[in-house]
């Protein structure tokens, strides 16, 4: 029995020296080393300039993408003028008449065409018809003559789909002749629908 109380003592002392030999020891944490910490901030400097250079860069490409941009609308816009600017002249190309007559000769029947394709485009543009003579008849005959021929032009265009609204007529008869001859080259000339726009 002795021996059987010296084991179990023996057990019991081994027990306990186990038990205080693998208590938790408190581990210490020490400051980092100075060329630890060098190359820590070295790291965060990088990263701030990478960062740095990431939004010079977006930025550098937010300005380009805005030039090229307001190139193109600008390139846009110079060609919405010259289309304009080219409609006005053919809007403002003349049709002649005959001696006496109001009645749209078959060559100037695109011109007019054209006229109404155009008007009907650009909304914005009012056009007002002008009818004039020749020297040759009376004032008042020349003035009635220079209306029915504007009206010719008028109703032509309105036939094409040009808003009457948009259109509206004038005679100055004799008045303002293009050519101030007297003879049939003048007077040709001076029979004309001629068209002055607003926009």
């Amino acid at each position: 029995m002795r021996a059987r109380a010296i084991i179990l003592c023996v057990v019991f002392m081994l027990i306990a020296g186990l038990g205080a030999g693998c208590s938790k020891k408190q581990v210490e944490s020490s400051p980092a080393s100075p060329a630890v910490e060098e190359r820590m901030a070295d790291q965060q400097n990088k990263e701030q300039l990478r960062k740095e250079e990431q939004a010079r860069l977006e930025r550098e490409r937010a300005l380009q993408e805005q030039a090229l941009e307001d190139e193109r609308k600008a390139a846009e816009a110079a060609a919405v003028k010259k289309a304009f600017d080219d409609a006005v002249v053919e809007l403002g190309n003349m049709v002649h008449f005959d001696f006496d007559s109001f009645e749209i000769k078959q060559e100037y029947r695109p011109l007019l065409q054209q006229k109404a394709e155009i008007l009907k485009k650009y909304d914005n543009v009012t056009m007002v018809i002008e009818g004039y003579c020749d020297e040759r008849g009376t004032e008042e005959y020349n003035l009635a003559l220079g209306e029915r021929r504007a009206r010719a032009a008028y109703e032509f265009l309105i036939l094409l789909g040009v808003a009457p609204e948009r259109l509206s007529i004038v005679s100055f008869g004799e008045e303002d002749p293009i050519d101030p001859g007297h003879n049939e080259t003048a007077w040709a000339k001076n029979r004309r629908a001629q068209f002055r726009l607003t926009y």
